[in-house]
């Protein structure tokens, strides 16, 4: 194999951009593991890193702690998640106030799950924003945020086809989004189909594919089941009868998303999203392999923190 190929050229690590996705502790003891994971992370000088926020708001006092901190406490650039779900205008209006006097300029704007969660028939507030292509609206009316949203290689389970999809994400790129981060999937000839068929549509905003390195194969299935990604037969294969053998299933989980992650660099992928879980370990590990590394500054601070 040539060692000419774009994933094996020595400037390839300056040319790739990551960034990451967190979600807000519960405990004290997810408090001490979220900001391990933020330290680890934070030498890689990511484009951003993103905080979700739960159904109806569910998580604003967790959501709103975390990023200040990440804020007062790093040299992180940190986005807010913001959903509509369960919320009237003036309550979303506040919460995005409330994110910019924080120092917030970026927002991932998402409609959001119903409180009864994934799966629950999705009912917009009477005075609320309907959908996130409203959302994105108000954020733009209110000041010159850096706005991500969603798409769905495989569309949205509610959705009735990957066109009224695709229309969707049209109407928040015409509302001001800057840029889409796609639900996680495993077939990367279904994210190249997709940004096709989105660009026909007239849709010229990144589509930064979504990775999702997977910690544990199990749960990994169960979200696939609720957001409708789909689980490759060969993918299932790699995990069997790794249940009991976690060393194992990390080696295999690595090498499994740095295989796709590298399979996206050779197609012209220059920008990832990863979902954390909280833990730094196969991301770390995937931006290492394609040549995200901190510099000499950074991993001695690291170092001297540690």
């Amino acid at each position: 194999m040539s060692q000419y190929r774009s994933s094996r050229r020595p400037d390839t690590g300056g040319r790739i951009r990551a960034s990451f996705e967190f979600f807000p502790p519960k405990t004290d003891e997810m408090e001490r593991k979220l900001w391990e994971t933020v330290k680890r992370l934070e030498p890689l000088a990511p484009a951003f890193v993103s905080v979700t926020y739960g159904a109806g708001g569910s998580t604003r006092e967790r959501t709103a702690r975390t990023i200040k901190r990440i804020l007062d406490e790093t040299s992180l650039t940190a986005a807010a998640h913001l959903t509509c779900v369960d919320a009237d205008r003036e309550s979303v209006d506040a919460v995005i106030g409330e994110f910019a006097r924080m120092g917030v300029s970026r927002f991932v704007a998402l409609r959001g799950d119903p409180a009864e969660g994934v799966g629950a028939k999705y009912r917009p507030h009477p005075n609320g924003y309907a959908n996130g292509a409203d959302l994105v609206g108000a954020l733009s009316r209110q000041g010159d945020f850096d706005i991500s949203v969603s798409a769905y290689p495989e569309k949205h389970p509610e959705s009735p086809d990957l066109a009224t999809d695709i229309d969707m994400l049209k109407r928040k790129m015409d509302n001001g989004a800057k840029r889409a981060i796609t639900q996680f999937f495993f077939d990367n000839d279904v994210y190249e189909r997709y940004v096709e068929r989105a660009r026909r549509a007239g849709i010229h905003i990144p589509i930064v594919p979504g990775i999702l390195p997977i910690n544990n194969f199990a749960q990994m299935t169960r979200f696939a089941g609720q957001c409708g990604a789909n689980v490759p037969s060969w993918l299932a294969e790699r995990f069997k009868g790794l249940d009991k053998d976690p060393v194992t299933h990390q080696l295999v989980a690595a090498a499994v998303a740095a295989e796709q992650v590298l399979d996206l660099v050779e197609r012209g992928v220059e920008d990832f999203h990863f979902y954390t879980m909280n833990r730094s370990e196969l991301p770390f590990a995937v931006s290492h392999v394609i040549g995200i590394r901190p510099s000499a500054d950074a991993a001695n601070l690291s170092s001297a923190a540690a």
